[in-house]
């Protein structure tokens, strides 16, 4: 880790002021949980009295470890989230045209977090499962191909496919920045294809059916590893589950942290 990362408030600080701060909604709700019995510090269960040291105490709710992103200075719970992106919303911090952006989807829900970044781009014709994570590590797994997490995406393309394109896509095509890996075809009807890469090119699901001679006109990712869009409605956002959270570090080669 670079020697200028910003480390978080040493000390002695009340519990519920940290819980406060990773994103559990508050104080109210950090000292419900405490008198509830649920936070543990050090494996021994806590009280509205206990204080504790974030850079050295091991805090668990539910028995479940809170990992800190300490990302300016302050003391925060990395938060992932689940985003079904519209038709027409970009994915971008800010955009100088003035377009619906993913975070003014969020703040529409809750508070951005500190340091919410999105993992991976949608174009704007694009719609479905966006990830965003608060944490670095993970975001840089999910993106980069080396660990090779799958992005499966719903095609409704013009024409049928014939057997030859499938078996081409499958293979990898060749595009005007590199060939492709090799790549999960299924035909799901006519003219609706599932694909699956692992690659994250700029418009990369769109320019490999444009190299096999048919245009996309709908597009929709709906699985990012084993994150899947399921039934969340257009333009929702949910955190992640304990249990997608699980699966989604394993899948990502990130079970030790």
């Amino acid at each position: 880790m670079p020697s200028n990362t910003p480390e978080p408030e040493a000390g002695p600080q009340r519990l519920q002021k940290v819980l406060a701060s990773t994103g559990i909604g508050g104080r109210r709700p950090a000292e419900a949980l405490i008198a509830a019995g649920r936070v543990t510090v050090d494996g021994v269960v806590a009280t509205l009295g206990t204080k504790v040291d974030p850079t050295r105490s091991l805090i668990a709710v539910d028995g479940r470890p809170i990992r800190f992103d300490t990302r300016g200075g302050e003391t925060a719970r990395a938060v992932t989230l689940v985003l079904h992106k519209p038709f027409g919303v970009v994915v971008t911090a800010s955009d100088e045209r003035g377009r619906a952006t993913v975070f003014d989807i969020v703040a529409q829900s809750m508070p951005v977090p500190p340091g919410l970044r999105y993992v991976g781009r949608l174009d704007r014709d694009t719609t479905g499962l966006l990830l965003l994570t608060t944490d670095g590590d993970l975001a840089n797994r999910l993106t980069h191909p080396r660990y090779k997490v799958e992005k499966v995406y719903e095609a409704i393309v013009e024409g049928e496919l014939s057997d030859a394109s499938l078996t081409r896509l499958r293979r990898g095509v060749d595009l005007e920045d590199g060939p492709t890996a090799p790549a999960d075809v299924v035909r799901l009807s006519s003219g609706l294809i599932r694909i699956a890469i692992h690659e994250g090119r700029s418009r990369q699901v769109r320019r490999m059916f444009e190299a096999v001679g048919h245009h996309v006109r709908r597009l929709r990712r709906i699985a990012v590893g084993p994150i899947r869009l399921g039934e969340l409605e257009e333009g929702a956002v949910r955190p992640i589950t304990d249990a997608e959270e699980r699966a989604l570090r394993h899948r990502a080669g990130l079970d030790q942290g």
